[in-house]
């Protein structure tokens, strides 16, 4: 006798066969996995194991692989019929040609950039991938941990041939950098196993990690015995070789900074604007609109001199606000720690005013830290670092607190919109959680897009009165005129053949930021030529289209859901967006 249980598994199942735009996004995640899969690093950012122990291949072999490899993934999506799509997936398609289109352009241009900076590069991205993205939560995580500091040496035998290919090519960073990264290097080989200063960053790190595991204690001395054998060894010589590559480039660099001093520089320039902003804003164009907007800035500023009742000009102004005792907290670790418990206060009154402004919510949650003492003198002001996609590491607002005199209570509060909510981490969490559009897109970046919306989000806890202080409001001016601040000195640098000390004057002269603040962000600048001119672009853009949607609908218009359009198909193109927007409101009308 045939049960009816029987009978219902033995009936033959119906196969659904993929419709068009199902086929297509399983290809663009399919690609997507596999440049991924290419890079232990980037697995490690999203969490993968895979190649725990291992570290990119940097060479110029698999340079011209990984071009081989994008040629072929776009052949590959131009297969794909785009009438046979759906409005989401051909949009994903549209942007997944575009972004291949430009990795293939971009390839001649791979050595026209510094690979060891004072901002970024290999010699701390070491560092800093071992103690915050490598988790240690067993015995083969440790045994991996200690394969990458062995690892090392190889990475940096190919950086090394790199530094020196650029070197051929005319491309060796400006003398003011070498000091910085040279230091940041050394720093990493004080302290145990290295010399009789306590314990070096990374042997304490292994060593805290390795001792929370619930393993044997031997087994733990065999761990660190090994850690120690790698720092003292291949570690060492690894950053030993790094350090004096960096000393003899540093004999040969000279203080021009900007692109322009590069093969085909003007060209170079024109590519990297056009990558940052997603628009055809010429260098020219993009300078004047950042003079435009210091004048406009200037002049609201002067409003708020009016209502603290303070006597005398703009610039004295701004004397006053850079050494007014007030403004700033204590160079002590009490100091430190009022600042971090402040931020905290900051985003936890916005995260219980988000119904106000949003629809859509991250699930990740999202901390404030100090960022770390082995980079803190060179890292940026403060940075976000987006959670791992697994919830297993939530979003992080870092606030570096080397120099508390570069960090003015009345800047606390844009700062922390910026950097956290309801800026980067709304934007960046909601599009790794976005459901339905293919992980390129959710984890993709397109800088204008990205740093717009946190400039953006800088000005929208006033519009719902926030910045009761009129300082802090004038903190909230003060750093978006230093945005549009950025506009004129990048491209002057990098377009005009400005000096490094023009662009510094340009910034004491029409920002309240101590001197040290303008140092930072000109040779910020010089070695990450168009970057900072995505900030301002974006913001204005997301404006203009806020503004036109609320004239167009007047009493239609809905800020929630002007916000949700924004954020709902992850980060796009300026002029993706603008199509976005501009359906929203045909939708609505």
């Amino acid at each position: 006798m045939v049960t009816e249980t029987t009978a219902e598994t033995t009936a033959p199942q119906e196969v659904q066969e993929l419709t068009e735009s199902q086929k297509a996004n399983q290809m663009f995640d399919e690609i997507f996995m596999a440049g991924v899969m290419r890079s232990p690093i980037y697995q490690t950012y999203m969490a993968i194991k895979q190649d725990y122990d291992k570290w990119d291949d940097t060479s110029e072999a698999r340079a011209e692989e990984n071009y081989q490899f994008t040629l072929d993934n776009l052949a590959r999506i131009k297969t794909i019929d785009v009438s046979k799509l759906d409005a989401q997936t051909a949009m994903s398609h549209q942007l997944f040609v575009q972004q291949l289109e430009n990795q293939i352009a971009n390839h001649k241009w791979r050595y026209h950039n510094y690979p060891v900076n004072q901002m970024f590069g290999t010699h701390s991205m070491v560092p800093s991938l071992l103690i915050n993205q490598h988790q240690i939560t067993d015995v083969s995580d440790a045994e991996a941990y200690i394969s990458r500091l062995n690892g090392v040496e190889q990475l940096f035998t190919d950086l090394i041939l790199g530094l020196e290919k650029r070197a051929e090519l005319g491309i060796i960073a400006p003398k003011f950098v070498y000091p910085y990264v040279i230091s940041d290097s050394q720093n990493l080989l004080t302290g145990a196993p290295f010399d009789d200063n306590g314990e070096s960053t990374l042997l304490a790190d292994f060593t805290r990690k390795v001792n929370a595991l619930d393993i044997e204690q031997a087994e733990k001395d065999r761990l660190i015995s090994e850690a120690n054998t790698a720092l003292a060894g291949s570690f060492k010589s690894a950053y030993e070789s790094l350090i004096a590559t960096l000393q003899s480039l540093e004999e040969r660099a000279d203080t021009r900074d900007g692109a322009w001093k590069f093969p085909n520089g003007e060209e170079f320039f024109n590519t990297a604007l056009a990558n940052t902003t997603t628009t055809s804003m010429t260098a020219d164009e993009i300078h004047e609109v950042g003079l435009a907007e210091v004048a406009r800035i200037h002049d609201e500023m002067r409003e708020i001199m009016k209502k603290v009742e303070f006597d005398g000009t703009l610039q004295e102004f701004f004397e006053f606000m850079r050494v007014d005792p007030q403004f700033y907290y204590e160079e002590t670790d009490e100091g430190k720690a009022r600042y971090i418990s402040e931020a905290v206060a900051l985003i936890d009154n916005m995260k219980s005013r988000l119904d106000e402004l949003f629809i859509v919510k991250p699930k990740a949650d999202m901390i404030v830290k100090q960022v770390e003492a082995f980079r803190e003198k060179s890292a940026g002001k403060a940075f976000y670092q987006q959670p791992a996609p697994d919830g297993s590491r939530p979003g992080t607002y870092y606030a570096n607190l080397y120099r508390m005199s570069d960090m003015p209570t009345y800047q606390m509060e844009a700062l922390a919109y910026h950097e956290g909510i309801p800026g980067h981490h709304m934007q960046i969490a909601i599009a790794m959680e976005l459901e339905g559009i293919p992980m390129f897109r959710k984890f993709g970046r397109y800088t204008a897009y990205t740093e717009g919306w946190g400039l953006y989000s800088e000005l929208i806890p006033k519009e719902i009165g926030l910045y009761e202080d009129p300082y802090s409001d004038f903190g909230r001016l003060a750093m978006e005129l230093w945005r549009a601040c950025r506009l004129v000195v990048d491209t002057g640098i990098h377009a005009k053949q400005w000096t490094r000390e023009q662009g510094i004057d340009y910034y004491v002269t029409n920002t309240p930021n101590p001197q040290p603040d303008a140092v930072k962000m000109v040779e910020r600048h010089i070695v990450m030529p168009s970057q900072a001119t995505a900030y301002k672009i974006g913001m204005l853009k997301i404006l203009e289209l806020r503004e036109a949607a609320k004239a167009k609908l007047g009493d239609k218009f809905n800020l929630p859901e002007f916000h949700d359009v924004v954020l709902k198909s992850g980060p796009v193109p300026l002029n993706v967006l603008e199509g976005l927007v501009n359906e929203w409101v045909a939708s609505k009308a």
